[in-house]
């Protein structure tokens, strides 16, 4: 079985990309990670890629001029490890149109709150203040506009009276670390196709008829 080739672009802890890398070690799992790189040197990301013996590498954006010569080397990077495919996984950094143009429609991220609700920071802060009883994750295609590419799949996580943002981002967390190799898995299998600005899934999806938060 012929695997998407993957880089992963983290910035911090790299949770979500360990949860990809322990999915590709499904023999069945329709992806391999190629390379992970980091725009900051002490992410701790780096080490679990190292640890899992995944190649990984440190393109610290201190150190170019401005965004067009880091992204020349985060291309160039991209390129010596065959990638096909570009997943965002904590990288907090914005890209530029060439860019993303360069990789459009091959290009995933991962967003703590169900799009299009909460785009941008503070996702978490900004559903508790507004006293939502859903909120959730977004797997979606990149696009220019900040979180407003074509949504892949969605997982959702109840909001509990007692949660302040830091419980409720680790309930979304782990929601994320779910759905990520999950959404991967279809686009790599060819279920989840792109057309123009929405994703289609080309087979039946089971779903429960409805969530209630709190339960009836």
């Amino acid at each position: 079985m012929k695997k998407l080739r993957i880089g992963i672009l983290i910035s911090g802890g790299g949770s979500n990309m360990h949860a990809i890398v322990k999915a590709c070690h499904a023999d069945d799992f329709p992806v391999e990670v190629a390379v992970v790189i980091s725009n900051r040197p002490d992410a701790k990301g780096v080490q679990i890629a190292k640890d899992e013996g995944i190649a990984s590498v440190v393109v610290d954006h201190k150190l170019y001029a401005d965004r067009p010569a880091f992204e020349a080397v985060l291309n160039a990077e991209l390129a010596k490890h065959d990638v096909e495919m570009v997943c965002n996984a904590g990288f907090m950094r914005i890209l530029t149109e060439e860019f993303i143009n360069n990789w459009l429609g091959k290009q995933i991220n991962i967003h703590p709150a169900l799009l299009p609700s909460y785009k941008g920071l503070h996702c978490h802060e900004r559903a508790l203040a507004d006293g939502v009883k859903i909120t959730g994750c977004t797997v979606h295609y990149v696009c220019l506009e900040v979180d407003a590419g074509a949504i892949i799949a969605q997982a959702a996580v109840p909001v509990l009276d007692d949660d302040d943002a830091v419980s409720l981002a680790a309930r979304v967390l782990k929601a994320e670390h779910q759905l990520y190799p999950h959404a991967l898995r279809m686009v790599a299998d060819g279920r989840a196709v792109k057309v123009d600005d929405i994703v289609r899934i080309k087979s039946n999806v089971e779903a429960s008829d409805t969530l209630h938060v709190p339960k009836l």
